[in-house]
């Protein structure tokens, strides 16, 4: 199954890649609208993004922050294969510009965030909610090490929004994780290519 996984990646070519990243950032997005209108009056759950709220600034920031700085700390710290998602993550982020980064980390962000903790969580719970969010991430299944990681921060950002009771917070933390995370990516791609030779990894 891994295997199959790793020859389709492969086989994408970016902008295919692109292209179903999208796709399934739209179709969560359609089922948070489906879900909203069979669960929750005029979509009250909404009302849970408050953009004035400093817990934006004093929770969701310095939380995503502290993610980056520790997946950073363990890439270096820890064997390559720990972190072997198949190649997708570098594929997506190692030769696009920094907007185009922000732009798929605050979609992400937004989609996924609406669907899981807006939606999911509010009706069945935090630990059913990020297990279906660690499912989605249908890569990190086959890799124990991802799988665990990201049922672990799934369960963190559940907490922060049950403490915080705002959607805003948690939006903006898996931005900030996504946004620094692939702008690191891209950097060690860029810092690995010889300007001389073009696409040439230094020796």
């Amino acid at each position: 199954m891994k295997q199959k996984y790793n020859e389709l990646i492969k086989s994408l070519s970016d902008k295919e890649l692109l292209f179903h990243l999208y796709m399934t950032q739209i179709i969560l997005l359609v089922v948070s609208f489906i879900l909203g209108l069979i669960f929750f009056d005029h979509f009250s759950y909404l009302n849970q993004i408050r953009l004035h709220d400093k817990s934006i600034v004093i929770i969701g920031i310095p939380a995503g922050l502290a993610v980056v700085l520790l997946d950073i700390i363990l890439m270096r710290w820890l064997p390559a294969h720990y972190y072997d998602d198949g190649g997708l993550n570098e594929r997506i982020f190692k030769n696009r510009k920094t907007l185009h980064i922000l732009f798929i980390a605050a979609f992400v962000a937004f989609s996924e965030e609406l669907l899981f903790r807006g939606v999911i969580q509010t009706k069945v719970g935090l630990i059913f909610a990020s297990l279906i969010f660690a499912m989605i991430h249908y890569r990190y299944l086959f890799n124990w090490f991802l799988f665990t990681n990201i049922v672990t921060l799934s369960f963190v950002i559940g907490v922060i929004y049950e403490w915080t009771d705002n959607l805003a917070v948690t939006i903006i933390m898996h931005f900030v994780i996504d946004f620094l995370l692939g702008i690191y990516i891209n950097f060690r791609h860029t810092k690995m290519i010889d300007p001389r030779e073009g696409a040439e990894p230094f020796e």
